[in-house]
């Protein structure tokens, strides 16, 4: 699955661990979602798109082989 959060991360010009302030969670969790060794849950991606005021759909994108 590929994310585009960092893209949107800076587009609030938003650090890594000022994002993760503001869902609760550690500034290693967004690294980890960021560079895909991490599938956020359910409720984490919902935060996250109402971070980004957009769809879940425009963060994560699902691969061929996904």
């Amino acid at each position: 699955m590929k994310n585009n959060i960092k893209v949107e991360r800076a587009k609030l010009n938003l650090t890594q661990e000022e994002l993760a302030q503001k869902i609760a969670v550690s500034r290693q969790t967004i690294n980890a979602i960021e560079s895909n060794k991490f599938v956020p849950s359910t409720v984490l991606a919902l935060k996250l798109a109402r971070i980004f005021k957009i769809s879940v759909n425009e963060i994560f994108e699902l691969e061929k082989n996904d």
